[in-house]
């Protein structure tokens, strides 16, 4: 396997999971850099121009 160019590292695809779903993966770098575990609990929310991706909080 090659390794990405540098401008290219955060191109990612869409991935079909299923009928209804879709799939994203993230730089492991990024999900490092933020704490995140599997499996952990994420909320998504639409914003004008794309999504915000943030860990759930129990209220």
């Amino acid at each position: 396997m090659s390794t990405r160019k540098l401008e290219e590292k955060n191109i990612r695809k869409l991935t079909k999971i299923g009928k209804k779903s879709m799939g994203l993966t993230l730089p492991i770098e990024m999900v490092r850099d933020l704490g995140w575990r599997e499996r952990q609990r994420l909320t998504v929310k639409r914003i004008k121009g794309g999504l915000v991706v943030r860990d759930w909080r129990k209220r």
